[in-house]
């Protein structure tokens, strides 16, 4: 397998090998939305909170006396039935919304959708990007290029057009592309399945080391790069 290798002008450059576990891997939906929606739950905050009927204040006192009035009855201005009581089954900040997700399971989901997204030819690899300073105008003039290269929607389409996956911590190239609202950037080592699914298109900046990573990945040996820098930092 191997895919087309672009510049930032669109155009083609040379060719990438692919590895087939990585990028033919079979679609497995049940695994995605189990691996997705784990992610996502554990995205949550949880910070929302509601008061049960033991918690809101007042209600102590009997509204009225139990029979005679030809109301219903009532022991307390605290139920859940009265205006400023409390809340049934509401959300709970003490609720813990964690989920544990392998990470074999994790990279085995993500191979998934890169291949789904593979096969829709919705994956782009680019060589490198130049950029002097950090310039919208320029972010978008090879975003337009690649849409003439056979990927229209990169800007056609409004929110989640694209994730511009970069080798590292490039700071002038993630200045130029935060400023279109369709394209998110980031690193492509921190990838998961729930942004390669949130974007139409991944752009790999970098072919080789990408592909290498994902690989690795995938066999459970990737390189931890963060642990690395810091290993290495001087204290």
């Amino acid at each position: 397998m191997e895919s087309i290798i672009y510049n930032q002008k669109g155009e083609q450059v040379g060719k990438v090998a692919l590895p087939k576990r990585v990028f033919d891997a079979p679609w497995r939906a049940d695994l995605v939305h189990q691996v997705v929606t784990s992610l996502l739950s554990n995205a949550r905050s949880g910070t929302a909170h509601t008061k049960t009927r033991g918690e809101v204040s007042g209600g102590g006192k009997k509204p009225w006396q139990q029979k005679g009035t030809g109301r219903a009855r009532h022991g307390s201005s605290r139920s859940p039935l009265w205006v400023g009581g409390g809340v049934t089954h509401g959300p709970r900040s003490d609720k813990n919304y964690a989920r544990a997700v392998n990470s074999k399971m994790a990279a085995a989901a993500l191979a998934s959708v890169l291949s789904q997204k593979f096969r829709d030819n919705e994956i782009l690899f680019v060589d490198a990007l130049a950029f002097d300073a950090p310039k919208t105008a320029l972010a978008k003039e090879i975003l337009g290029a690649l849409a003439k290269a056979g990927f229209p929607r990169i800007v056609s389409k409004k929110q989640n057009a694209a994730f511009v996956g970069l080798s590292g911590n490039e700071p002038v190239a993630k200045k130029s592309f935060r400023n279109l609202g369709n394209v998110s950037v980031g690193e492509w080592r921190n990838l998961n399945a729930v942004e390669a699914l949130r974007h139409t298109y991944l752009i790999f900046i970098d072919p080789e080391k990408a592909v290498k990573f994902f690989e690795q990945k995938l066999a459970g040996s990737a390189p931890d790069v963060n642990r690395r820098q810091t290993s290495g930092a001087k204290k």
